[in-house]
């Protein structure tokens, strides 16, 4: 792995991991849906913009298509709606912990449902994430955080899982940026039908909100999903999907400095248990692709 992958695979783990205290600080002062709407109008309109002026075009295939529609429901939808509505009630450290268990999620769907092959190490990861995922929500429930939020941000997890699924067949040639703007005008379309039809409107501008929306829209949305995609193409799904072991411990640390979160002892021993299982996961994948490639 060269550096500027390196630095890319650290950048999109910062940027996503910060997006979690940013969402808390939004749903403070405005509604989850219509913030998430507004969020994905923006920075899908930026997105296409600037794509068009660097000269790609909305033309992709029936597959690439597709696959922008199905990721722009599962990410922008139902998971980020999950989770932005969630965190009015969750904490923004346990909610980034929570879908930080994405690549356990997938490596569980493989080895379960599609049968692929997992080597020692992969299953020692696994169990070990999953046990590290478990330790933190047992102290932070019995702590006072409500079952349902909690139950909402593990299915935005699952569908963070099948939406990395569909990165590979996104990502069209020569036209990223515009990809993922056109997934973003998806979950904007989606969430702003939702928000009108269901959710109450209440609003308190203030200057965290104005600094956490626009960092949302220029940094957790459009930065973070093009580095994300051009880290995928660079250095494939699997290596890149290794970073996301930095992710506990960014977002608790995130939520710690800006929010003045807690952190206890079983979170720290939470968030070490999960990022070497997460870390052992990626790793026993990698190897096994490498040992493919030489057979």
């Amino acid at each position: 792995m060269d550096l500027r992958s390196l630095v890319m695979g650290i950048g999109f783990a910062v940027m996503w991991s910060s997006a979690f205290t940013t969402g808390r600080m939004i749903v403070l002062d405005a509604p989850p849906l219509h913030a998430l709407a507004l969020r994905f109008l923006v920075a899908g309109i930026i997105g296409v913009a600037i794509a068009a002026a660097m000269g790609q075009t909305a033309r992709l295939t029936r597959p690439q298509w597709r696959a922008t529609i199905l990721f722009g429901l599962l990410q922008n939808v139902v998971y980020l709606g999950c989770n932005f509505f969630a965190m009015q009630w969750v904490p923004a450290s346990l909610a980034s912990i929570i879908a930080s268990a994405m690549p356990l999620v997938v490596a569980l769907a493989g080895w379960l449902a599609f049968g692929e092959k997992m080597r020692p190490l992969g299953i020692a990861g696994l169990a070990a994430g999953l046990v590290g995922v478990c330790v933190i929500m047992g102290h932070r429930l019995t702590g006072g955080v409500p079952v349902l939020p909690v139950l909402l941000c593990l299915v935005a997890v699952l569908a963070l899982a099948f939406a990395a699924l569909t990165v590979k067949g996104a990502s069209g040639s020569g036209n990223l940026l515009m990809v993922v703007g056109l997934q973003m005008l998806v979950g904007a379309v989606v969430l702003g039908l939702l928000a009108v039809l269901f959710e109450p409107w209440r609003l308190t501008l203030t200057p965290r909100l104005i600094g956490a929306f626009v960092y949302t829209v220029l940094v957790a949305s459009l930065m973070a999903t093009w580095v994300w995609f051009g880290l995928v193409g660079r250095i494939g799904a699997v290596r890149a999907s290794t970073f996301h072991f930095l992710n506990p411990f960014f977002g608790v640390l995130i939520a710690a400095l800006l929010l003045g979160e807690p952190i206890g002892i079983w979170d720290i021993v939470g968030v070490g248990i999960v990022t070497l299982g997460i870390l052992a996961v990626q790793l026993s994948k990698a190897r096994q692709i490498e040992n493919g490639a030489r057979t």
